[in-house]
């Protein structure tokens, strides 16, 4: 049985809202540390293997990794957020996979002060999005009514997109119908909800406008 909890985070990062989500998604008692990233403590670096958030502790034992945590808690805690059959199971890991790039993408897009490299990451993540509208069914979740661990992937995904819609329009959700309605189904789940500040939002614009970036320094049509 799994001892006590603490989960060592920083919640602009997607990867912590991936194991808030799942932790509030299954009602375990956990304790939550924000460190400043831009200033890690010793104690950190020491525990932490790549100086990476999350970490999870659970009692003096620690896991790092966004994807062993998430699947460490759904291994000892119920409900199940996995699909039971093994071959179901191995496709949802593979569309988590698929979601770490959709991040991979977003973060060049806040980032990057190259207008080809900002274009090129719009495209390839508006074709990540093409491919997932043809991957869902009738939602309002990734798998239909049952939340999954691959609904706590994409939820931090799409969050982003709370902020810079406010900015410009990216056209990334342009007539992906099933994708908007899973976009807005998530963001209405209370666990995907608590998983970040009320400020998160101000946070993230004031970490924008520290990159600098073609971001913020244009507006793209739709």
């Amino acid at each position: 049985m799994a001892g006590k909890l603490t989960l060592i985070s920083h919640d602009l990062c997607p990867y912590v809202q991936r194991a808030a989500i799942v932790l509030a998604e299954k009602g375990v008692p956990f304790e939550r540390m924000d460190i400043d990233l831009t200033n890690k403590p010793d104690w950190f670096l020491k525990i932490s293997p790549r100086g990476k958030v999350p970490l999870l502790k659970v009692d003096e034992e620690v896991l790092f990794e966004s994807a062993a945590i998430v699947e460490y808690l759904d291994e000892t805690h119920e409900p199940r957020l996995h699909p039971h059959n093994p071959v179901t199971r191995a496709r949802h890991r593979a569309w988590m996979e698929f979601g770490s790039a959709a991040l991979s993408d977003l973060w060049t897009i806040e980032t990057t002060g190259d207008q080809k490299t900002f274009d090129d990451a719009v495209a390839a993540l508006r074709e990540k999005f093409v491919r997932l509208e043809a991957e869902l069914g009738g939602g309002p979740y990734f798998a239909g009514e049952n939340f999954t661990v691959v609904d706590a992937v994409f939820a931090p995904v799409f969050r982003y997109f709370d902020l810079i819609d406010t900015v410009t329009d990216l056209g990334v959700f342009d007539d992906l119908p099933k994708l908007q309605k899973w976009r807005a189904a998530l963001a209405e789940r209370p666990s995907v909800r608590s998983a970040v500040a009320p400020d998160y939002n101000d946070r993230l614009r004031r970490f924008l406008e520290r990159m600098d970036g073609v971001l913020l320094r244009q507006t793209i049509a739709a």
